[in-house]
C-alpha cells in the first residue's frame, strides 16, 4: 500500500520558519538602517517614471533626479502646511472644547451613578487608580517627543539623499540582482522589475487619488453637518482608510466625539456615521476600481497581518511600509511560476 508523501517535509517546514524568525530579528534591530533606506525605495519607485520622462527629452539623469525629488518635496512641504493650519485652528479652540468636555464627562458619570449604582467617589477611585498605573511622566514624555523629533529631522535628510543614489546608481542596482539570481536570467527580471516598478507607480498615483477624492467627499459632508475642523477630519479619515475596516472606524471617533460636544445631540454622531459609511461604500465599490488600474490585489488578512507585524517590528514607519512589501511581493509572485503558492496565499479570491 503507497502512502502519498506529504509536499512539505517537516525539515523544510523546520527550515522556513528559523529563515522568518531570523529575518523577523534583523529586521527589527537593523530597523535605524532599514527603515529610511525603504522610504527611499518606495520614492525610487514613484519618480522613476518621471525621472525617465525627463532623461527621454534630454534631461541628463542627475538634473531629472533633482527636479523630481523637488517637485516632491515641494508638494510635500504644502501638504504639511495645509495640514498644521487645520491642527493650529482646532488646537486654538481647544479651551472652549475642554470646557464642554468636561460637562459631557460630569453628565455620563451621573447616567452611570443612576444606571448602575457607582458613586462619583468610587468612580473618581477608578480613574485615580487607572491613571496611577498608566506611570505618566512628563519628563519621559518630553523626552520621548524630542528623541522623536530628532529622529524625524534625519530622516528628512537622508530618504532624499538615498532616493537620489538609488535612482542615479539603479543601472548598478539591477547588476547586482542580476548577479545574486544568476538562474532566473536577466531578461525576465528585468521584466518583473519594471513590471513591479510601472504597477507600484500606477497604484500609488491612483491611490493618491482616493484620497483626495474620499477626503473631499468626507469634508464635504461634515461641512454639510455644521461639524468644526472638517476638512481637518475628512482628510484624516481618508488616511487612515489604507486600513481595512478598522481605519475608517478610528478615523470617525474624533468627528464623532467634537460633534457630540458641540452640540449635545445624538443625532449629530449619527449624521457623521451615515456619511463615513455612504463615503466608505463608495470608495470600496465605485472610486477605488475607477482610479486604480492596478491593484495589489492583497488580500484583507494578509493586509492586517501585515500591519501588525510591520507595527511590532518597526514601529508606524513599518505599519505604513509592510503593507507595499506585501503588494510588491504578491506582483512578483504572479509574475514567477516557482512563487505559485506565495501569490495564492497573498492574493484575494477572484471567484466573485
Amino acid at each position: 500500500m503507497d502512502i502519498q508523501k506529504p509536499l512539505i517535509s517537516s525539515p523544510q517546514i523546520l527550515r522556513n520558519l528559523q529563515f522568518i524568525i531570523l529575518g523577523g530579528v534583523i529586521l527589527y534591530f537593523g530597523r535605524n538602517v532599514f527603515i529610511p533606506v525603504s522610504y527611499a525605495l518606495f520614492i525610487s519607485f514613484v519618480l522613476y517614471p518621471v525621472c525617465a520622462w525627463m532623461e527621454k527629452r534630454g534631461a541628463g539623469r542627475l538634473t531629472a533626479i533633482i527636479i523630481a525629488i523637488t517637485l516632491l518635496l515641494l508638494f510635500g512641504l504644502m501638504l504639511v502646511s495645509l495640514l498644521m493650519q487645520q491642527v493650529l485652528s482646532f488646537v486654538g479652540e481647544l479651551p472652549s472644547l475642554r470646557s464642554k468636555l468636561f460637562d459631557g464627562i460630569e453628565q455620563l458619570s451621573q447616567f452611570v451613578s443612576d444606571a448602575f449604582g457607582i458613586s462619583k467617589e468610587k468612580q473618581n477611585v477608578w480613574i485615580d487608580r487607572i491613571s496611577g498605573q498608566s506611570g505618566f511622566n512628563v519628563v519621559q514624555f518630553l523626552r520621548t517627543m524630542i528623541s522623536a523629533s530628532a529622529y524625524t529631522a534625519v530622516m528628512l535628510v537622508l530618504v532624499p539623499v538615498y532616493a537620489v543614489l538609488i535612482l542615479y546608481h539603479r543601472s548598478q542596482w539591477l547588476k547586482i540582482v542580476f548577479q545574486i539570481f544568476p538562474s532566473e536570467g536577466s531578461d525576465k527580471l528585468r521584466e518583473i522589475i519594471m513590471l513591479t516598478v510601472k504597477a507600484y507607480y500606477s497604484f500609488i498615483k491612483g491611490m493618491g487619488a482616493v484620497y483626495l477624492i474620499v477626503g473631499i467627499l468626507n469634508s464635504i459632508g461634515l461641512l454639510l453637518l455644521g461639524v468644526p475642523h472638517a476638512i481637518l477630519f475628512g482628510f484624516i479619515a481618508s488616511v487612515l482608510t489604507f486600513i481595512p475596516y478598522i481605519g475608517i472606524t478610528v478615523g470617525s471617533l474624533l468627528p464623532i466625539t467634537i460633534a457630540w460636544i458641540t452640540y449635545d445631540s445624538i443625532w449629530y454622531p449619527i449624521g457623521i456615521i451615515c456619511i463615513f459609511v455612504f463615503v466608505q461604500y463608495l470608495e470600496a465599490n465605485v472610486i477605488f476600481p475607477m482610479a486604480v488600474s492596478r491593484r495589489l490585489n492583497v488580500n484583507t488578512l494578509v493586509t492586517l497581518l501585515a500591519i501588525f507585524t510591520g507595527g511590532i517590528l518597526w514601529g508606524m514607519s513599518g505599519m505604513i511600509l509592510f503593507v507595499p512589501f506585501v503588494g510588491i511581493a504578491k506582483l512578483i509572485a504572479d509574475y514567477n511560476p516557482k512563487w505559485k503558492t506565495v501569490s495564492l496565499i497573498l492574493g484575494k479570491d477572484q471567484k466573485h
